[in-house]
């Protein structure tokens, strides 16, 4: 079984940095693709960026690109670096993951596709 958990979340001012972490623990072949997500309060969970563990292929949500992103270390933590932070960054961030090798036409961009979960950390950016 994979656990994921967060951390790095905080309270931050606008145009300021976070850099949240997710550790993975359990079967590694599980853990192939990992991504970020987010949760507003009163909105649904939305897509913020993934990469895949075996060559750190990247894709970032429009609404991040050039300010947050995502990478992992040689082991078993996946980053995201969050830089420029505005508001509408305020979010509960969970870090997902699931075996893209066994799935490998699933995709990666749904909140759907994953398998497992973290506890989510709180993001939030004061104007």
């Amino acid at each position: 079984q994979v656990q994921l958990v967060e951390s790095g979340g905080g309270l931050v001012q606008a145009g300021g940095s976070l850099r949240l972490s997710c550790t993975a623990s359990g079967p590694s072949f599980s853990y192939t693709q990992m991504g970020w997500f987010r949760q507003a309060p009163g909105k649904e969970r939305e897509f913020v960026a993934t990469t895949r563990w075996s060559d750190g292929t990247t894709v970032h949500a429009d609404s991040v690109k050039g300010r947050f992103t995502i990478s992992r270390d040689n082991k078993n933590t996946l980053y995201l670096h969050m830089n420029k932070l505005k508001p509408e960054d305020t979010a509960v961030y969970y870090c997902a993951a699931y075996n893209s090798n066994f799935y490998p036409y699933r995709n990666p961009e749904r909140e759907e596709t994953y398998d497992y979960w973290g506890q989510g950390t709180q993001v939030t950016v004061s104007s």
